[in-house]
Protein backbone atom coordinates (compact mmCIF):
# COMPACT_ATOMS: atom_id res chain seq x y z
CA UNK A 1 0.00 0.00 0.00
CA UNK A 2 1.36 3.34 -1.30
CA UNK A 3 1.62 6.37 1.52
CA UNK A 4 1.46 9.89 1.16
CA UNK A 5 2.37 12.25 4.28
CA UNK A 6 1.52 16.17 2.90
CA UNK A 7 1.97 18.87 4.72
CA UNK A 8 2.35 22.64 4.06
CA UNK A 9 6.07 22.55 2.69
CA UNK A 10 5.55 19.36 0.69
CA UNK A 11 5.43 15.60 0.47
CA UNK A 12 7.00 14.53 3.98
CA UNK A 13 6.89 10.43 2.66
CA UNK A 14 6.22 8.91 -0.49
CA UNK A 15 6.71 5.49 -0.38
CA UNK A 16 4.96 1.71 -0.14
CA UNK A 17 4.59 1.09 3.46
CA UNK A 18 2.39 -2.25 5.36
CA UNK A 19 1.03 -0.53 8.40
CA UNK A 20 -0.50 2.91 9.19
CA UNK A 21 -1.26 3.81 13.06
CA UNK A 22 -2.80 7.28 12.88
CA UNK A 23 -4.39 9.50 15.38
CA UNK A 24 -8.61 10.60 14.42
CA UNK A 25 -11.30 12.88 15.77
CA UNK A 26 -12.67 9.47 16.42
CA UNK A 27 -10.05 7.72 18.24
CA UNK A 28 -6.55 5.71 16.50
CA UNK A 29 -6.86 3.57 13.84
CA UNK A 30 -4.47 1.17 11.85
CA UNK A 31 -4.93 0.67 8.41
CA UNK A 32 -3.47 -2.55 6.20
CA UNK A 33 -3.91 -3.27 2.41
CA UNK A 34 -7.24 -3.70 1.71
CA UNK A 35 -8.59 -1.35 3.87
CA UNK A 36 -12.34 -0.25 2.92
CA UNK A 37 -12.18 3.50 1.64
CA UNK A 38 -12.53 6.38 4.24
CA UNK A 39 -11.86 9.69 4.81
CA UNK A 40 -11.58 11.33 8.43
CA UNK A 41 -10.06 14.28 10.40
CA UNK A 42 -6.68 13.62 11.49
CA UNK A 43 -6.14 14.60 15.39
CA UNK A 44 -2.59 15.72 16.61
CA UNK A 45 -1.08 12.97 17.67
CA UNK A 46 1.72 10.40 16.30
CA UNK A 47 1.84 8.74 13.18
CA UNK A 48 3.31 5.19 13.05
CA UNK A 49 4.64 3.67 9.97
CA UNK A 50 5.19 0.22 9.97
CA UNK A 51 7.34 -0.46 6.61
CA UNK A 52 7.10 -4.47 5.98
CA UNK A 53 5.07 -7.17 7.20
CA UNK A 54 7.37 -8.89 9.65
CA UNK A 55 8.84 -5.31 10.91
CA UNK A 56 8.52 -5.27 14.97
CA UNK A 57 7.40 -2.49 16.38
CA UNK A 58 10.87 -1.15 17.28
CA UNK A 59 10.87 -0.85 13.57
CA UNK A 60 8.78 1.68 13.48
CA UNK A 61 9.03 5.18 11.88
CA UNK A 62 6.78 7.99 14.48
CA UNK A 63 5.94 11.29 12.57
CA UNK A 64 4.35 14.01 15.23
CA UNK A 65 1.25 15.10 13.19
CA UNK A 66 -1.21 18.59 13.76
CA UNK A 67 -4.86 17.97 12.80
CA UNK A 68 -5.67 17.44 9.15
CA UNK A 69 -7.26 14.75 7.17
CA UNK A 70 -6.42 11.32 6.46
CA UNK A 71 -7.67 9.83 3.06
CA UNK A 72 -7.58 6.15 2.90
CA UNK A 73 -8.26 3.59 -0.17
CA UNK A 74 -7.83 -0.02 -0.54
CA UNK A 75 -4.38 0.47 -1.89
CA UNK A 76 -2.84 3.74 -0.75
CA UNK A 77 -3.36 6.45 2.19
CA UNK A 78 -2.66 10.22 1.86
CA UNK A 79 -2.43 12.26 4.91
CA UNK A 80 -2.97 16.19 4.74
CA UNK A 81 -1.44 17.72 8.02
CA UNK A 82 -0.66 21.49 8.40
CA UNK A 83 3.26 19.65 10.05
CA UNK A 84 4.67 16.27 10.16
CA UNK A 85 7.95 16.45 12.44
CA UNK A 86 9.75 12.75 11.73
CA UNK A 87 10.80 11.33 15.47
CA UNK A 88 14.67 11.37 14.39
CA UNK A 89 14.29 15.56 13.78
CA UNK A 90 12.89 16.42 17.21
CA UNK A 91 15.22 17.80 19.69
CA UNK A 92 13.80 17.20 23.13
CA UNK A 93 15.50 19.81 24.83
CA UNK A 94 14.18 22.38 22.45
CA UNK A 95 10.97 20.75 22.54
CA UNK A 96 10.84 20.89 26.53
CA UNK A 97 11.85 24.76 26.53
CA UNK A 98 9.21 25.48 24.26
CA UNK A 99 6.44 23.58 26.12
CA UNK A 100 8.00 25.40 28.59
CA UNK A 101 6.96 28.69 27.22
CA UNK A 102 3.56 27.33 25.91
CA UNK A 103 2.78 26.41 29.47
CA UNK A 104 3.52 30.42 30.71
CA UNK A 105 1.73 31.58 28.36
CA UNK A 106 -1.59 29.94 28.88
CA UNK A 107 -0.94 30.97 32.79
CA UNK A 108 -0.48 34.74 31.50
CA UNK A 109 -3.08 34.78 28.67
CA UNK A 110 -5.31 37.56 28.84
CA UNK A 111 -8.23 36.61 26.43
CA UNK A 112 -9.75 33.43 25.05
CA UNK A 113 -7.46 33.91 21.79
CA UNK A 114 -4.01 33.51 23.94
CA UNK A 115 -5.67 30.93 25.52
CA UNK A 116 -6.29 29.27 22.70
CA UNK A 117 -2.97 29.89 20.95
CA UNK A 118 -1.34 28.89 24.32
CA UNK A 119 -3.50 25.56 23.87
CA UNK A 120 -2.82 24.90 20.47
CA UNK A 121 1.09 25.08 21.40
CA UNK A 122 1.11 22.88 24.65
CA UNK A 123 -0.85 20.11 22.32
CA UNK A 124 2.10 20.56 19.39
CA UNK A 125 4.83 20.19 22.24
CA UNK A 126 3.53 17.58 23.85
CA UNK A 127 2.98 15.40 20.80
CA UNK A 128 6.65 16.24 19.89
CA UNK A 129 7.91 15.12 22.96
CA UNK A 130 5.84 11.63 23.37
CA UNK A 131 7.35 10.85 19.37
CA UNK A 132 10.27 11.79 20.26
CA UNK A 133 10.16 9.21 23.13
CA UNK A 134 8.81 6.48 21.31
CA UNK A 135 12.01 7.30 18.83
CA UNK A 136 14.50 7.30 21.30
CA UNK A 137 12.86 3.70 22.93
CA UNK A 138 13.11 2.28 19.47
CA UNK A 139 16.45 3.20 19.23
CA UNK A 140 17.50 0.97 22.39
Amino acid sequence: MHLQLITLSGVSVDKDIYELMAPTAAGDIAVFPGHEPLVTLAAPGALAVRANKGDKDEALDYFAISGGVIEIKPDSIRVLVDEADQGDDIVEAESKAALERALKLRDEAKDQVELEKAHQLIDRHTVRLRVAELTRRRRR
